[in-house]
Order: structure tokens, then sequence, then C-alpha cells
């Protein structure tokens, strides 16, 4: 076995026209080791992984790999040195079986002119199949496999190249609890057998869970690296985005008692939500918890007039509200943030300034036309206020990472002036570091006097930022919980249909 690192990466550079993706960065990975590499999207993860995958070649700095030179031609040339990337969207051969998806490139022939050896093909995939506790046939389709099964196959594929460095990126971005359980059961098998891993998840818990150590890069930078142990949560995030950010797990200290907000009273949709009542003050996160389907993204559009209820009230101010759409929702004072911002939220065509200021365009018009000086003045302030990272205000939105879109939704609710904020799923989808950001401006806006309504199918992110948690289950609220008390056990049970509770 060699001495040192079985990966070691120094000073490494690549430029793309426009962008320095990676520079100096530097990256030290030991054999028997699950080495976490975090960073927000675009602080150069990919293109790091990409050129050790042989997908890319560096400009400058060095890679030496088993205490070799590595400077891969092209991935099969990587592969054949022994290292392997699972890639975070799957590209297998869906018409073929699982034996030949295996093997591809490097079918075991018998003979002359080199007929496939069928047999013992089938033999060494299902061999290795077994090794990765995979329960299907060799000859299976790879068409009929689920994400977790294709998952278990490029391992098995990585294997039969006897590779020493397996990239994983996002391996759990679609499984399930139970498939997530059994990959970190295989990832300690491999790391027993003296596999060493590269791992790249945008989830806490997991990168806590299964590494050993980690390395964080920022806008392509070398930031830092260091056993698990020796991190926090806080501690990597400031890392991440270059500043301290309020992340503290617990709940948060309870708004004041302003002004009641927004209040519902026997909010009813058949087939969706039924005598659905609470209300929420200035200051004050009101948390919707829940399972998929409880109804709660259904509560939030009828109150925004997106699907009006069909019985019940809505109170703005004191005041009775008639909401049938969302421009009437807006001119009360309340905004939302969609849960599928690409298709509810933003306008993939326009620019960022266009998106920023599409709900608000009366405020920069002079008489039937844009003031387009005043427009740019508007999406600037909003632009530095929640630090969205657009290289230009013109640029498409569609080339902004997923937390740089979040915050254009964010921020083209806020500039329509809103008391009241209903955001559905606020941070799907976008990486640690801008999902702490987002927290950061929530925390914010009930810091502000708004209220805000939050619905989330992440416990911890309830439990961030709460002043209450309100559960629903089957389209009716089942309780109301004190975060402070209260625990995701109890959030859980009155979801999956506990007995009803309420807080203090």
């Amino acid at each position: 076995m060699a001495l040192g690192p079985l990966l070691r990466v120094e000073g490494l550079t690549k430029s793309f026209p426009g962008v320095r993706a990676l520079d100096g960065v530097h990256l030290a990975v030991r054999r028997g080791t699950v080495h976490a590499l975090m960073g927000e999207n675009g602080a150069g993860k990919s293109t790091l992984m990409r050129v050790l995958a042989g997908l890319e070649k560096p400009d400058s700095g060095a890679i030496r790999f088993r205490g070799r030179e590595f400077a891969p031609m092209h991935p099969h040339d990587a592969l054949r040195q022994g290292i392997s990337m699972i890639h975070q969207e799957l590209m297998p051969f869906p018409e073929l079986s699982v034996a030949e998806n295996i093997f591809m490139g490097r079918e075991p022939t018998r003979g002359w002119p080199g007929w496939i050896d069928w047999g013992r093909m089938g033999r060494w995939a299902g061999e290795l199949l077994s090794r990765v506790g995979a329960s299907f046939a060799p000859s299976r389709r790879m068409a009929e496999l689920g994400v977790a099964d294709m998952q278990l196959v490029e391992i098995a594929k990585a294997l039969a190249h006897r590779a020493e460095l397996l990239i994983m990126d996002e391996p759990t971005s679609a499984l399930s609890s139970r498939e997530v359980d059994a990959l970190f059961g295989l990832i300690a098998g491999l790391k027993a057998s003296g596999v060493a891993i590269i791992f790249i998840s945008h989830r806490f818990e997991e990168v806590f869970r299964v590494a050993d150590e980690v390395t964080v890069l920022r806008d392509g930078r070398f930031v830092g690296s260091g056993p698990i142990g020796s991190m926090d949560e806080g501690g990597l995030i400031s890392m991440m985005v270059g500043r301290e950010l309020e992340t503290a797990p617990g709940a948060r200290a309870r708004g004041v008692g302003g002004e009641r907000m927004l209040e519902v009273r026997g909010l009813r949709r058949r087939g969706a939500f039924r005598d659905v009542s609470f209300s929420v003050c200035g200051g004050e996160i009101v948390g919707i918890a829940g399972l998929m389907g409880a109804g709660r993204t259904d509560v939030l559009r009828a109150i925004y007039g997106l699907e009006p209820a069909e019985a019940g009230e809505v109170h703005v101010r004191g005041r009775r509200a008639r909401i049938g759409s969302p421009r009437e929702a807006l001119a009360l004072g309340i905004a939302m943030v969609a849960e599928d911002r690409k298709r509810d939220g933003l306008v993939g065509g326009m620019s960022v300034r266009h998106n920023l200021t599409l709900s608000s365009l009366r405020r920069c018009c002079r008489g039937p036309l844009i003031d387009r000086a005043a427009e740019e003045r508007m999406a600037d302030r909003q632009i530095g206020a929640l630090r969205i990272g657009a290289p230009r205000r013109d640029g498409p939105v569609a080339l902004l990472s997923g937390g740089n879109q979040q915050k254009v939704v964010i921020g083209k609710a806020l500039l329509a002036g809103p008391s009241v904020l209903l955001l559905d799923e606020p941070t799907r989808g976008i990486d640690i570091a801008a999902k702490a950001e987002v927290h950061e401006i929530v925390r914010g806006l009930a810091r502000e006097g708004k209220a805000v309504v939050m619905v989330s199918s992440e416990l911890p992110e309830i439990f961030a930022l709460s002043d209450r948690i309100l559960v629903m289950r089957g389209g009716e609220l089942r309780g109301e919980l004190d975060p402070r008390s209260a625990t995701q056990e109890d959030v859980m049970r009155l979801a999956a249909g506990g007995r009803r509770e309420t807080g203090p």
C-alpha cells in the first residue's frame, strides 16, 4: 500500500470563457475513508470531479493518484486507472441488461474472433451484484429498475473495474429513507475493503452521518479541510458562504405579539381541506407541517386566490377580505412564494430584473410606460438586500443557481410590499448555504413585523424558524404545537393520525 493519501490534488486551476471555475484547489483523500466535498452551487465541486473523472482537463496544478501523476485523457482512462464517478443523473443503457451495463466495453470473450462469453459475464455480474447487496438478476433490463437499484449497478460497474476511488455526486437525492440506509450500509462495506469515496451532498445530516473528513470550496477556491468530528453545522456554513449566518437548529425566540395580520375561519374546499382556522400576527412565523397530500399547499393557494375556498372567511388586519385572485391578494398586502419556482415563480426566458419587478411594475411606471431607470434601481436594491448572486441584472434568470433563483422569487414577492408572506417549501431544491441564507431572510422579515406562514416538509426547518407549529392531516388541522417544548416525534404523531393536541 502506497504511503500518504490515495489522491492528492495541489493548486488545481480550470477556467472557462469568463469564469475561473477552479483557482488553486487542494484536496487529499485517504484510502478506506469517506471524504465529503461541500460548497454552494458554483463553488467548483462539479468541475473538480469532472477533472478527476477525465471529463475535463485542468489548466494547471498537479494530481497524484496512488503516488503517481494522474492525467486521464478521457473517462475510460480514469476508470482504467481506478477512479469511477457515479453521476447524480444516472445514464444507463436502458434497453440492455444489467450485466451488459456493468461490463460495457469490457465484455469477457472466448475463442476467435472474440465472441462475447455470455455465461461468464452473467456469473461475474451476479457475483458483483451479490457484493453490493442487490437482489435482482443480472439478466434484468435496466429500464425495469428503480433509481436505487440503478445506483447499485453503477457501484457494481466500478467494482468490476477495480476502482479504488469512487465519486458519489448527490447519491441520495432520489432515494427513500430506507434506500438511503441501505446505501450507507454499502458505503461502510466499501470503506472496510479499502475503497475511498468522495461524497457530495447538500444535506448536513448525511455528511455528519457518513463522512470521515470534509473539504469546503467557495468560489472555486479551497477554504478548508479537516476531520468531520472537528466541524459543526454553523462552522461549515460559515466556511461555505464566507460569513457567519444565524443557523441555530433550535426554535427561534418567540415572536412578539403584534397586530393580528391574517386570520382564516372555517376554510373549506371539497377534496382538499375542511374547517381550517388559524391566525398569524405581525412578527410571527407560523409553520405548517404534515405529510404529502395533507392539504398544506392547498390552504396557502386558497388564501392567495389561486384556487379560492368554497366556504369560510379570510380576514386581513381585522377586516373580512374577498380574495378571488393573486392580484386581489397582493392589493391586500398578501404575497406568496410558490412551491415550484420554475413553474409558478419565475419566467425563465426573462432577465433577473424583469422577474424581480414583475409584480410591482406600477411602482416604476410613468403613465403607460415603464421607467427603466426606476425599474433598475428597484431591482438593484433587491439584488443587494438579498445578496442575489447575479453577474448581471439583465442576464437570464434561468442561468442562476437554484438558491439565487429562489432569492429572486422572494425578492419579487417583497417588492410588492406585503404585510403577510406565504412561503410554500421555501428552500426546496437549493444547497445548504443558500438554505441558511433564506432562513436568515425569513427571520429578518419577522423582525421587521411581517406575518409569515410557512409550509415545509423538513421538520428541522419547521423547528428552526417557527414560533408556532400547525400540523395538518387529511385536509384538517390536527393540532398546534410549541416548538420550544415539542419534538419532531410529536409532529409526526399528529401528521400520521395521532390524537389532536393544542399548544399553550
